[in-house]
């Protein structure tokens, strides 16, 4: 059995409240609490759930975007978190970001070629006129042209934008690429386009995805693996067929009985979720979904469900599961 290329265990994220005049912590947003998977070379992890439960916030600590907590984030065997600035700048050659809003994520003083030349200059890789030849390689990879390369970001439409904003991730010839909702700002017509492209590109680069979204349908389309996340929390891990054929947490139940079904025949029974998402500076004791789950037991609101393997790969944190295993 081969290491996985990333290992995250017990990963936490609290951000302070401040208050008052001396702005004293009154207490914590807790935005990732305790979570914990894998990612193995050349897969794609899809981590789901609403906006607010935390994947995003994932997402850049694994970067070291925002600085973790606690806990361990594990890649090519190296402890992301326990090393240096500098060394972390050289590992993020290997990990690469995709981020949510093309319109936001590149600057519109610099040209395609600018923006696309400078992880080579902040890395180092070649010189001045292979720079130039891989940005265009790179821009007819992804679908543009390469004299696309002196126009500037606001000459394009968001679809193209986000191609560029890919052909950006991929000039160090990452290993990893965390894509942070990458589709959710774009047209439905265009997100087909962009996540074939990216299928398109995994297979040729043999490059490995973790894949953030809040659109199910979406994470079906792309994912080997499919991790749902609420409040903070992973709830359920699952490879994305066993996922979307059996879900066995409440949660995921209900998110995947709101996705439109083409056919009628097929409609699921929707779920409807009473309350609201609670804050994550205030979560509920025990299991943080006991306040909206319609099979709630009185174990679960005192003891947090862990998160176990019930059946081959299937991980849920959830007591339904555990109290079957104990009788």
């Amino acid at each position: 059995m081969t290491e996985p290329l990333l290992k995250v265990d017990g990963l936490k994220k609290y951000f302070p409240i401040r208050s008052g005049v001396l702005s004293k912590k009154v207490g914590y947003v807790k935005a990732v609490d305790d979570i914990s998977f894998f990612v193995n070379e050349g897969e794609t992890l899809g981590i789901v759930g609403e906006s607010g439960c935390g994947k995003s916030t994932t997402g850049r600590m694994l970067m070291r975007l925002l600085e973790p907590t606690e806990g361990n984030v594990m890649f090519e065997g190296k402890d992301l978190t326990k090393i240096s600035d500098s060394a972390m700048r050289k590992v993020r050659r290997d990990i690469q970001m995709v981020f949510q809003d093309p319109y936001a994520s590149l600057n519109p003083r610099h040209t395609v070629e600018k923006i696309l030349m400078e992880p080579l200059i902040v890395h180092q890789i070649g010189d001045p006129k292979t720079r130039r030849q891989k940005v265009h390689d790179f821009l007819e990879i992804v679908g543009l042209s390469s004299y696309h390369a002196k126009r500037y970001p606001h000459q394009f439409s968001g679809g193209q934008r986000q191609r560029i904003g890919i052909a950006r991730a991929l000039m160090t010839n990452p290993k990893l690429i965390i894509a942070d909702e990458p589709v959710s700002a774009l047209d439905v017509s265009i997100q087909a386009q962009v996540l074939n492209l990216m299928q398109d590109l995994q297979k040729e680069l043999k490059l490995t995805y973790i894949f953030i979204a809040h659109d199910l349908g979406v994470v079906r389309h792309i994912s080997d693996r499919v991790g749902v996340m609420y409040l903070g929390r992973m709830v359920e891990l699952a490879p994305s067929e066993n996922l979307y054929a059996e879900p066995l947490h409440p949660y995921t139940k209900a998110l995947l009985s709101a996705v439109p079904v083409p056919d009628p025949q097929f409609q699921r029974e929707q779920i409807i979720l009473e309350g609201d998402i609670p804050s994550p500076s205030n979560p509920p004791t025990g299991c943080t979904f006991h306040t909206r789950c319609p099979f709630k037991m009185d174990v679960c609101t005192t003891i947090k469900p862990k998160l176990e393997e019930v059946k081959n790969s299937h991980f849920v944190a959830c007591h339904l599961y555990n109290e079957a295993v104990q009788h």
